[in-house]
């Protein structure tokens, strides 16, 4: 049997992704805000964030995402924005494009901002207003011509799933007819609200292969004109990605609470406690907390992801996923084919094969809102 390997030697957080909110009119079935994301109460203020980027900062971070929920609904964006260009961030905005006015456009790019990422959830407008369980699609159209008229890099991202793969070729069409120079086609990780709606939303091989291949084509099609990244989701893999690449290893994220994650969704966690910068120093959690250094290195593995030869490729995979697939953070994620729980993937993944109209009768799509969530977790504390 090998030997666990000593603690790795911690690089700096390279990446700060600012969660500035929760609130956001967007309803998404697959959003990847924690599912009880309703008892957050008290967001971080003004001068707590600005002390947050400083001291990112000068731990070693590079690039700012502002996110959310919808980070344009907090009122001091700009002045975040501002002060983090100041320090010398690579910033990043992701936004529904819900409040991002052309008065506030003209206001982010006189802070800074180096680049937006637009979300849409469809190429039609039926299909984007119905995920979202809003009218949004022509706003969204809005958005994207502002962005493009005011310099930016245009970069759209679609969430895709079963309820919209099969209509990859007019996304790719609607992101070339706006100018897009970017977009992610990024299948659904199976987290939080994803999770929930899981069924409705894992698409089955024979789409995932056809997506795939129509975007190949379009590739070789357009050539530069933009760049396509396509992403698989984790359930068609026999081996797991490096969860975040790498537990504390270059990503940094700060709820809108100021509890400080290693990923998105590792508050869900049992026995980790995580620390808050209203606390500590963004150099004392990234360094010294429990939280963080919890799932460094190799000496929490279990047999036989210890001694397995890959496991320095893919660190074990997701904490949450294993968490949440086999009932214990540290087993190794099932969707490696080694993992002794391998079949719980396989068969989320039998069942995404069987037609729609086979299935027989399913529980409806929840949409992510604040009465479900505090719904969602009453019942799970129940």
């Amino acid at each position: 049997m090998n030997a666990p390997h000593p603690a790795p030697e911690i690089g700096p957080p390279l990446w700060l992704l600012a969660e500035l909110t929760y609130r956001c009119p967007l309803h998404c079935v697959f959003c990847y805000n924690p599912v009880d994301f309703a008892a957050t109460e008290t967001e971080l203020s003004t001068d707590d964030w600005l002390r947050v980027l400083r001291e990112a900062r000068a731990a070693g971070s590079v690039q700012c995402g502002f996110s959310g929920g919808e980070p344009m609904l907090r009122e001091d964006l700009e002045i975040l924005v501002a002060e983090a260009k100041k320090l010398g961030f690579y910033t990043n905005l992701l936004t529904s494009g819900v409040g991002l006015t052309e008065e506030r456009i003209v206001k982010l790019k006189e802070a800074g901002l180096d680049h937006i990422q637009l979300s849409f959830q469809d190429s039609t407008k039926e299909l984007n207003d119905f995920l979202t369980h809003t009218k949004t699609f022509e706003l969204k159209q809005r958005v994207a011509r502002l962005i493009k008229e005011n310099g930016w890099p245009m970069v759209l991202n679609c969430v895709v799933h079963r309820l919209n793969i099969d209509y990859i070729d007019k996304i790719i069409e609607m992101a070339v007819a706006l100018g897009a120079e970017y977009l992610e086609l990024a299948n659904s990780q199976y987290y939080s609200w994803a999770s929930i709606n899981r069924k409705h939303l894992l698409p089955s091989r024979e789409q995932l292969e056809r997506a795939e291949r129509v975007t190949n084509e379009y590739r070789d099609k357009l050539g530069d004109k933009i760049r396509m990244f396509y992403v698989v989701p984790d359930y068609y893999e026999k081996r797991p990605k490096k969860c975040m690449n790498g537990w504390g290893n270059v990503f940094l994220t700060v709820t809108p609470d100021g509890t400080a994650l290693p990923c998105h969704t590792a508050k869900m966690l049992p026995g980790l406690t995580f620390p808050n910068v209203r606390d500590m120093s963004v150099k004392e959690i990234w360094y010294d907390s429990e939280g963080f250094n919890h799932y460094r290195g190799d000496s929490w593995m279990k047999e036989s992801c210890r001694s397995c030869p890959d496991k320095e490729k893919d660190l074990g995979g997701c904490r949450c996923q294993a968490l949440m697939l086999t009932g214990d953070a540290a087993n190794a994620d099932p969707v490696c084919d080694k993992s002794p729980h391998h079949h719980v993937i396989e068969e989320a993944v039998a069942l995404a094969q069987i037609p729609d109209a086979e299935r027989g009768n399913e529980k409806p799509l929840v949409f992510r809102d604040p009465k479900e969530s505090r719904r969602l977790t009453l019942s799970c504390t129940k």
